[in-house]
């Protein structure tokens, strides 16, 4: 006898959500699965419709079309509409919205319903997760910032809610400050198996927090992936140029291949005569000291070295910033060296680019 397993259904799933405002979509056809214990970063510029999504998730806004399941039950579509606090959805955002008259445990305990010791057991339990237990008769006015958040956590995570939505919760923080605070919020929200989509216009905070990155622009998601694969594969130049600095080198496509000064380029399936561009990130840049005999001889990945003469150069801590004009357009070329590299501006380098970390995109 053979048995099949049972798949279970996705903690959040929306399909095909469309909003619009005075004509304009601001929501445009997005679909997202979110699974139990998984983070999903919904990740693009202020405007391209993220907060928005989210909204019409919580239930305090409604799609013009569209439909929107939480473990495999619709909870929301242009005629049926669950009340938000019926969703088991939490939320969290930039304001913490703690109640300033409450000291932390009731801030935690509000709307929890149940016997008073089982109140106090989970509220007492989740302040010990987020290590606020020594605060708990404290009151918001007498914590940080970073205390602060850790309560607001704790309150949210208080009803067991089935999926958590977070708004740019750590824009607030230092940057020191937020990483720790980040950090354990991931590894409560998981220890709770939470499914969570979090909206952040930061590249660093979605790679450090997201197992699936969702990148919006325009109302769209351009992209889905893991943040290695969003990355390192993008969808096109404004997706790499996204998440880091880039060079770009433009080109004409001849017989599957765009000549350049650093060589020719593979450009397969790209008709003849389309102009591209040929997108490098800055630390793929590399500068061929061989040539003044300080260092290794190029790798055929390295391509055709061209010259290039420093116009800036800049210490930025772990690295340095060297700027570029080339000889063979007057374009700028960026490339990021390790430690301490400021050569005098007008001294003449070559340099090559990592074929292998190159991106060929058609241009309009």
């Amino acid at each position: 006898m053979t048995t099949t397993a049972r798949v279970s259904p996705p903690r959040l799933e929306i399909c095909n959500i469309v909003r619009s405002f005075g004509g304009r979509r601001v929501v445009d056809d997005v679909s997202l699965v979110v699974m139990p214990g998984q983070v999903t970063c919904l990740l693009g510029p202020s405007g391209c419709g993220k907060s928005t999504t989210l909204r019409i998730i919580a239930g305090v806004d409604i799609q013009d079309a569209g439909t929107i399941h939480v473990d495999g039950r619709l909870i929301c579509d242009t005629v049926t509409r669950v009340p938000p606090e019926e969703r088991g959805i939490g939320l969290m955002f930039q304001d913490f919205a703690l109640f300033p008259h409450l000291d932390v445990a009731r801030n935690v305990a509000f709307g929890l319903k149940g016997p008073k010791g089982e109140v106090r057991g989970r509220v007492e339990d989740l302040l010990r997760k987020v290590g606020m237990s020594r605060h708990i008769d404290a009151y918001p006015h007498q914590l940080s910032g970073g205390e602060q958040q850790r309560v607001a956590l704790a309150r949210a995570l208080a009803p067991r809610p089935r999926i958590m939505l977070m708004d740019e919760p750590f824009s607030g923080l230092d940057d020191r400050l937020r990483d720790e605070i980040r950090d354990e919020t991931l590894g409560v929200l998981k220890a709770e198996g939470t499914a969570v989509l979090l909206v952040t216009h930061e590249p660093t905070e979605a790679m450090r927090m997201a197992d699936e990155i969702a990148l919006m622009r325009d109302g769209r998601v351009v992209q889905r992936g893991a943040p290695y694969t969003v990355y390192n594969s993008p969808a096109d130049m404004k997706a790499a140029g996204f998440f880091s600095d880039i060079n770009v080198i433009r080109g004409t496509v001849r017989g599957a291949l765009t000549e350049t000064a650093f060589g020719q380029f593979l450009a397969p399936g790209v008709p003849d005569g389309t102009d591209v561009a040929i997108v490098i990130r800055p630390h793929h840049v590399k500068i061929d000291f061989d040539r003044g005999g300080r260092g290794p001889n190029p790798t055929p990945q390295d391509g055709v070295p061209a010259r290039g003469v420093v116009e800036r150069a800049r210490f930025m801590g772990s690295e340095s910033l060297v700027e570029f004009r080339m000889d063979f357009d007057g374009s700028i070329l960026r490339a990021t060296v390790p430690s301490v590299f400021l050569p005098r501006v007008g001294t003449a380098l070559w340099l090559m680019i990592r074929r292998d970390r190159c991106f060929v995109f058609p241009q309009a």
